[in-house]
């Protein structure tokens, strides 16, 4: 057994060594940081600075936040495979300038009607696999872009496609970051044929700096431009979805794609210190953070102070507290009521917040109620005053492997999400919408739009929400600085799907927070340590009501970048 004091020097050379691949040397409240993009007529912030760079040239043509949100998607799904396409999923949040209000859109697709809890139990699964066909759930972006265009475009979609495209014919250079995750993605599901010979030309991953051609998804985006999402939900688009899915043994149709629809939904808020902060309620996870910041408001976070054992104590708490609610809790509300107001309201979370002790890591079951992964995050804002919380994925990186033949995207593999314990609220079930990891957020003042911005990462992000409105509100953090800071990120206390490790999880430190820190945190029984990777990708953009003008913050430790004009 290590001793303490031998245990802070190996922390203290572990630290040492570590920061010089970090971004920032943390010391009290001091780290390095990068300026905040500033602005008047439009931000954009995405993971990808081509996408980026679209996203303004949409905007600068006259096009609305929607515009240029759905043409930035369209060139993240070529050039960030890794973490999204039109084979995945989205949500959003619309600051509505001219209504003055938030609206929701959920455009998460449901899983196959012909396949059944019986067949997967009487297969002897105890979880639906994490990749191949079975996990694939319909793919809701295209649908999606359509009905944020319908409502909120001012643009022609052959505008907002039409760079996508040019960049599938032509190529584009594969950053660093990319090339990393795609190497990753690609030792496990290079054992499908379709995917190893879209993803892996000439039989490897496109190394950094090599150009990247996509002719199969830009004739897509072609056909989808030109005869609208049908072309996507009907016709040869679904036939061949289909084809390739059951060929691989799943179960996705033609019907199942062409039922398809997103939803317009109220998002939900809960006020932390006076600010509004908004999540979309379930099947997504967002009122987990509504949770959490409702627990935290009882605590004096400012006086601990950023970094302290005591302020990283009450994240992991509160996050875990709100997380066993989730895997409770979060489902499809289509298939049974879901008590979001109870789990919501500040007196439960005063029940909850009983339970923290501050000198001990602790473990909890879920409150008792009365009921009846990766993935690309961006956020735009206009000239006349509308911002778009807008993120999207294929879940578990490049999803379900399962590519349909000659159509230049992968299917994502949203399906794993579902429990397959029965009477379960998320268990499965034909035609539902699996418990989802997305989320978008936004925070209001007085009923104005203040903060548009979300963090990529499975489990990531709600934790990562919750750190980023705690730094802006209790640590006076500006937007960049908010994203910057180091982070923690919690698991293995509680999973959506029903496992359960048992005990108080682990917690993961990001280089930054001090060797005092961290063997404080010890002794009050965290299982814990430094982490090179795995805390999410943050974007944002901020309105400055004063002067009339945006903010824009992008993410440091990924492809980040903000612009505005």
């Amino acid at each position: 057994m290590i001793k303490l004091n031998n245990l802070k020097l190996l922390l203290v050379f572990l630290m040492a060594g570590n920061m010089a691949a970090a971004q920032f040397r943390f010391t009290g409240r001091s780290f390095a940081t990068r300026s905040e993009t500033i602005a008047r007529n439009g931000m954009a912030a995405t993971s990808q600075p081509l996408a980026s760079q679209v996203a303004i040239d949409i905007l600068k043509k006259g096009g609305s936040a929607v515009d240029a949100a759905i043409a930035a998607n369209a060139v993240l799904g070529l050039v960030e495979p890794t973490g999204n396409g039109i084979g995945g999923d989205l949500f959003a949040i619309v600051w509505d300038a001219k209504a003055g209000k938030l609206v929701g859109l959920n455009a998460s697709g449901r899983s196959p009607k012909s396949m059944t809890l019986d067949y997967l139990k009487e297969k002897g699964m105890k979880n639906i696999p994490g990749s191949g066909a079975l996990s694939v759930s319909v793919p809701g972006c295209v649908d999606g872009w359509y009905e944020l265009h319908a409502k909120y475009g001012k643009l022609p979609m052959k505008d907002l496609l039409t760079p996508a495209i040019q960049y599938a014919r032509e190529g584009f250079p594969v950053s660093e970051v990319i090339a990393a995750a795609w190497r990753g993605y690609a030792s496990r599901l290079h054992v499908y044929e379709n995917y190893k010979k879209l993803y892996m030309p000439g039989g490897n991953t496109p190394a950094k700096g090599e150009i990247f051609q996509n002719p199969d998804l830009a004739n897509t985006l072609e056909k989808i431009m030109k005869e609208g999402k049908d072309a996507f939900y009907k016709g040869a688009f679904a036939k061949t979805i289909e084809a390739t899915v059951k060929k691989e043994g799943g179960f996705l149709s033609a019907a199942d794609l062409a039922a398809h629809r997103s939803d317009w939904v109220q998002p939900v808020s809960t006020n932390y210190r006076g600010y509004d902060v908004w999540e979309l309620p379930p099947n997504g996870q967002g009122i987990a953070v509504l949770q959490m910041l409702n627990i935290l408001e009882g605590y004096d976070l400012a006086a601990y102070g950023f970094g302290s054992a005591e302020h990283i104590h009450l994240l992991t708490e509160a996050k875990k507290l709100a997380f066993e609610d989730r895997s409770e809790y979060i489902a499809d509300p289509a298939f049974g009521e879901l008590p979001v107001a109870e789990l919501i309201s500040k007196k439960y979370a005063a029940e909850r917040r009983k339970l923290i002790d501050m000198n001990r890591a602790g473990s909890y079951t879920p409150g008792v109620m009365e009921v009846g992964s990766n993935t690309i995050y961006l956020t735009t804002a206009d000239k006349d005053g509308n911002m778009v919380s807008f993120i999207q994925s294929n879940f578990a990186g490049m999803g379900s492997g399962i590519v349909p033949e000659g159509l230049g995207f992968s299917l994502q593999n949203r399906g794993s999400s579902f429990n397959l314990e029965p009477g379960h609220p998320n268990s499965y079930v034909p035609g539902k919408r699996p418990f989802h990891t997305l989320i978008p957020a936004f925070i209001t003042k007085d009923g104005k739009p203040f903060v548009s911005f979300g963090v990529m990462g499975a489990d990531m992000q709600p934790q990562g929400h919750v750190q980023i409105v705690v730094n802006l509100i209790d640590f006076k953090m500006n937007l960049q600085e908010a994203g910057d800071a180091p982070r923690v990120s919690h698991a293995g206390s509680s999973s959506p799907t029903g496992g359960k490790s048992g005990g108080s999880g682990n917690l993961r430190l990001e280089n930054g927070f001090s060797p005092d820190t961290i063997l404080k945190l010890l002794r009050m029984g965290h299982k814990t340590g430094y982490d090179m990777g795995g805390f999410g990708g943050y974007q944002a953009i901020m309105f400055d009501e004063k002067n009339k003008v945006y903010y824009g913050a992008s993410e440091s430790r990924k492809d980040g970048y903000a612009a505005g004009y």
